[in-house]
Order: structure tokens, then sequence, then C-alpha cells
């Protein structure tokens, strides 16, 4: 979560809250990646608030054919959900992922952070680390911190990349057992990790074994 910024000292005043939007506004639209709060903060003139106006701008793009999203700890413009078929002809699909990978990152994502031991126990198999390294290499997972456990092994966790891919402002946002199988996207089989079919279905704590949802 971003931290609160305190701006600096000027003898001068801030400029209008409109002309902060607008500065944010050309600032979001120019980069190439998400910008956090502090890094919007340390490009605006001295006294502006930079979250207030992030706010206020916010409200203003709902609606829009764009929006401003939260992007993990940054900020960004994305394309407004319901019109992304619109850019389906532009999108290249460069490999498709096995279902190892599928599993392992769907484990990864709603049980992080995760040791390989740990997704190997969901699985009920062993990790490749060709499975791992693919993940690492499309930035959709980290290695997070070690484990104070014996041995200090290595955890993954989700990248801002896989927020950003899915459509998701932090993990938090993942889907429940009952929305998936709602949306069609959680099927029959039994997955690593998934509850028992007669499990309640009101039960909306994202669960492992849903993997389904990565599929693209």
């Amino acid at each position: 979560m971003d931290k609160p910024v305190t701006p600096p000292q000027s003898l001068f005043p801030a400029p209008p809250m409109a002309e902060q939007e607008r500065m944010i506004e050309a600032i979001l639209f120019a980069s190439a990646e998400p910008q956090t709060l502090a890094q919007i903060s340390a490009r605006l003139p001295a006294g502006c608030d930079a979250a207030e106006a992030l706010v206020h701008l916010r409200t203003r793009y709902q609606g829009r054919g764009v929006t401003l999203g939260r992007v993990g700890d940054g900020w960004a413009f994305r394309t407004a959900p319901d019109l992304g078929w619109l850019m389906q002809t532009e999108r290249v699909e460069t490999r498709k992922l096995s279902r190892a990978a599928i599993e392992t990152l769907a484990i990864i994502a709603y049980h992080q952070p995760a040791t390989r031991a740990e997704i190997e126990e969901i699985r009920g198999v062993a990790v490749s680390r060709g499975t791992i390294d693919q993940l690492l290499e499309m930035d959709w997972i980290r290695l997070g911190r070690r484990r104070m456990t014996p041995g200090r092994p290595v955890t993954f966790v989700v990248t801002e990349e896989f927020l950003d891919h899915f459509g998701l402002e932090s993990a938090r946002d993942l889907p429940g057992l009952k929305e998936l199988r709602e949306a069609g996207l959680l099927d029959a089989r039994a997955m690593p990790g998934a509850p028992a079919p007669e499990e309640d279905d009101e039960d909306d704590s994202p669960r492992s074994g849903q993997s389904e949802l990565f599929e693209d």
C-alpha cells in the first residue's frame, strides 16, 4: 500500500486541484509502467496533494473508455474492462501454458508466499524447474522472502505484471470458488487443493484449485 507522502514546503501556493489532476493525467499517460504515489508526487510542484488528485481523477474517468486504476502499488490508465474485446485482434499469443504451469501459478496466486515444497504438497507431484523458470521468465511470479524455517527455502509470489494481465488491483481481488463456478471457469475435474464438490458454495474464499482462471 502507498505510504502517505508529505508534500514539500513551498513559498508559493500549490496549483489548483484541477491543474494537479491534469499534471497527473499527463504523467500517467506518458508512463509505460504503473507509477506509485511516491513517483507521481516527486514529479509534481511543491505543495501538491497527489493522493487527493488521484481520487478526483479516478472518479472523473469512471464510465469512460479508459479508466484509472490501481496495479499493485501503482496507478495506470487501462482500457475499460467491458471494451477489452475491441483489442482482441491486436493480441498475440506467443505460447500456451502447460497444465502444470497453470496449476503452479494458481497455487502461488492463492497461497502466496508459497515455497516449492508447499506447491508440491498441494499438487501432489513434484514441480519441475522448467515450470518455475517459465513463470519467472514471463514475469508472472518472482522470488519472495525466505521462510524462517530450516533450510531457509525461498518463496514465490505473483508480480504486478500478473495482476495487470488479469485486470486485478491486488491478489485479494482474485475470484472465489463460487464466482469461478458461476462464470464457468471451474470445471468438474478435481484440481490440486480444490475442495470436494459437496462443500458449501457459500465459501467464497480463494482456493488453490482455481487454476482454470489463468487459461488465456
